[in-house]
């Protein structure tokens, strides 16, 4: 674990828990504020998260310690402050350090990719399913029209279910009725709740669920066979997600790969393009 981020390390440490909704907020926000938490009291944690700070307590004897102060100590041992090139955030303007944010978030994924097998897995599930149900609402629904406009190049059914209501479970039953095995979902704060009912009613019709989500900790972890975390920005007023976005096109990779005809599609789809002038060079 050397070798890794503080935010890596404390990811494993949370790995494999059992954490109720509370706890897992707790876990998440001290994944975005790696490099601060081991120097916050139990109280200024609690406010971070939005919790209360007896919660904080009884998280940390969840994980198997004493009390927060054994915590603590702990955190200081396994996830110690990096230091900043550039004399530390102070150096830079907002707006930099939400760029600065975000390729912190990158190399977090970086980290988490080498390992490749659950993304390799994520390829073979996504890219043997017939139809390809594509889940994003609000917030992750760019993330899914996104990653479906690609995919539709070289999959030959991609749906992209980017419109919630009473209509999303029937979208459900008809790609589960057309013989698809697996669905990919783009989940990203704030969480619609008809999301995770999506996830769980797909579940129970014996769809395989791939998540992108920010967290491991995201409320869509119940209900996914496999969730690939990413995190996303929080510096500026609105998230921003460009480690979603790319580890949507690592998947789509990963996809390709266990595609056969891949590179023949996209040959196709490149010569039909030419004759119908589709891009100006």
């Amino acid at each position: 674990m050397s070798g890794s981020s503080p935010a890596a390390r404390l990811q494993q440490l949370f790995e494999g828990r059992r954490l109720t909704p509370t706890q897992r907020r707790i876990a998440h926000s001290m994944v975005r504020r790696a490099g601060d938490v081991p120097f916050l009291s139990s109280v200024e944690l609690a406010e971070l998260a939005g919790v209360s700070q007896p919660s904080v307590t009884r998280f940390a004897v969840a994980l198997g310690f004493d009390g927060y102060p054994a915590l603590r100590k702990h955190l200081r041992e396994v996830a110690p402050a990096e230091p900043v090139p550039g004399g530390g955030d102070d150096a830079y303007n907002e707006y930099q350090q939400a760029v600065l944010g975000e390729i912190e978030n990158l190399r977090h994924l970086a980290e988490l990719l080498a390992d490749p097998g659950p993304v390799e897995r994520a390829g073979r599930l996504l890219a043997a399913s017939r139809p390809l149900p594509v889940l994003g609402l609000r917030a992750a629904s760019s993330q899914a029209r996104g990653f479906g406009y690609f995919a539709a190049k070289v999959h030959p059914d991609v749906r992209v279910l980017d419109e919630g209501g009473s209509m999303l479970c029937d979208r459900i039953d008809a790609a589960r009725r057309a013989g698809a095995s697996a669905l990919i979902c783009f989940a990203l704060p704030r969480h619609p709740k008809e999301v995770v009912d999506a996830l769980a009613y797909a579940q129970e019709q014996g769809l395989a669920v791939v998540s992108v989500a920010d967290s491991a900790f995201a409320p869509v972890a119940k209900y996914s066979d496999l969730l690939i975390p990413a995190a996303v920005g929080t510096g500026l007023a609105f998230d921003t997600a460009c480690a979603p976005m790319l580890l949507g096109r690592v998947l789509l990779e990963a996809m390709c790969d266990d595609l056969p005809d891949a590179q023949t599609r996209l040959e196709e789809f490149d010569a039909r393009a030419a004759a119908r002038g589709l891009f100006v060079e």
